[in-house]
């Protein structure tokens, strides 16, 4: 467990709030794709929420918008209060896929933001810690291209957490790892959470793993994509999904995304 080795983040506290945006792409070759419509959403400073939907619904691209790597066609981001133009130093994202500098090995990727930073306190230890929780010990002078997806996506998860962000977008970032692998990480994902109290979204089309990590799980749903409903999650950390209480809540947070998948695919 690595949460013992930072200390606690006092300035983590974040709340991000979306009014009513849209968002939409033209295409030459015919009429603007409306991807999102009026999504309207709060997220308290320290939440855990989950965005849960079909592959392709538009769960990424509310992301993107939110980190400020692409703007919104219509509607607000606030940013504790502010808009967000733009990316933001308070906001990491971890993409579907990692995007590591290939001419650095796996520890100065990892550091590579810090040093940008100058965040050098105790840095050599950390970078340590992190390559011992991601599994690559013994592999930290690999380049990226001698690592398979997987540990590439590893690296890139512990790049964004190695600097303490306040808020913290998580875009599928365990899909390509084995089981057991995923499994550990979203544990250790939890507790790291838990003690530096940053603000996360993370995007998914797992049930299993949207009710295991998430305080709220968001559902969207429709043609084009909007918020059909937000359950609140009423299970206590830590989660485990052979407990009984987290199949009723599976059972119920399926029931409700069949009867939204129904509902959209009759429109």
């Amino acid at each position: 467990m690595i949460k013992s080795s930072f200390k606690k983040n006092e300035t983590a506290l974040v709340n991000i709030q979306i009014r009513h945006l849209d968002k939409q792409y033209p295409y030459p070759s015919r009429e603007t794709h409306n991807v999102l419509k009026d999504i309207n959403l709060n997220i308290q400073a320290g939440d855990f929420v989950t965005i849960l939907g079909k592959s392709g619904c538009g769960k990424s691209t509310l992301l993107n918008l939110i980190a400020g790597l692409s703007e919104p066609s219509k509607g607000d981001i606030l940013l504790n209060g502010k808009r967000v133009k733009g990316t933001h130093p308070s906001i990491y994202i971890v993409f579907q896929q990692p995007c590591l500098l290939p001419w650095l090995n796996v520890e100065d990727n990892i550091s590579f933001g810090c040093k940008l930073r100058k965040e050098m306190d105790n840095l050599a230890y950390r970078v340590g810690q992190f390559i011992e929780l991601i599994g690559l010990s013994g592999r930290n002078r690999l380049y990226p291209a001698e690592l398979s997806v997987g540990m590439a996506c590893r690296v890139a998860l512990a790049r964004a957490l190695i600097g303490r962000p306040k808020a913290l977008l998580l875009d599928e970032p365990f899909g390509a790892l084995d089981i057991f692998t995923r499994s550990r990480l979203q544990e250790e994902m939890i507790n790291i959470w838990m003690s530096e109290q940053f603000t996360a979204m993370l995007v998914t089309h797992d049930i299993d793993e949207a009710i295991l990590m998430g305080k709220k799980i968001v559902i969207l749903g429709g043609s084009p994509c909007r918020i059909m409903d937000i359950v609140e999650n009423p299970l206590p950390y830590p989660r485990k999904i052979t407990d009984e209480n987290f199949f009723r809540t599976k059972t119920m947070v399926m029931k409700k995304f069949k009867h939204i998948f129904l509902q959209s695919e009759r429109v």
